[in-house]
């Protein structure tokens, strides 16, 4: 019984600033921090710049408690025009189908943003969407801010 969630938001950067920076690990780590905590295992580190295969971490939720090891499988996409994807195809410890799959397009002087999640927990696949809804809105208000400030990671 899977489950697929959508947000949207507009960033205040151009396509290629906003591309630029979605296709980094560095980028995972600022947008999710006060959330959850990927810790990459030992087998595979993240890349600085994401490249095709699969990444195996542990998560931490808000920083500290362990909650289990999720695989980020990412696939590039083909482009479609002006629209840019990128795709997580990943699963976890008790997450069969973590699907996410981030989509990009001009909008004005703005970069459109969507988040779209396909979740799939079986018996928990209501709870873990909750999850990935606050988990993404989390992210997104991340990576406003982090544009509003003009990409200083330190702020």
């Amino acid at each position: 019984m899977a489950r697929t969630i959508v947000l949207e938001t507009e960033i205040p950067a151009t396509i290629e600033k906003v591309w630029q920076e979605v296709r980094t690990s560095r980028l995972l780590h600022y947008i999710t921090r006060g959330f959850v905590r990927f810790v990459p295992t030992k087998a595979k580190p993240f890349p600085e710049i994401w490249v095709e295969g699969e990444y195996r971490a542990w998560l931490l939720l808000f920083g500290f408690i362990p909650i289990g090891w999720q695989i980020i499988a990412i696939e590039d996409q083909p482009a479609e025009g002006e629209v840019r994807r990128i795709r997580d195809n990943g699963r976890g410890m008790m997450i069969r189908t973590w699907d996410h799959m981030i989509e990009i397009k001009p909008s004005g002087m703005q970069t459109h943003y969507a988040d779209r999640i396909t979740v799939d927990a079986g018996i928990l696949t209501p709870l873990v969407a909750i999850f990935a809804k606050a988990f993404y809105a989390h992210r997104q208000k991340r990576w406003v801010r982090l544009a509003e400030n003009g990409f200083d990671y330190d702020r």
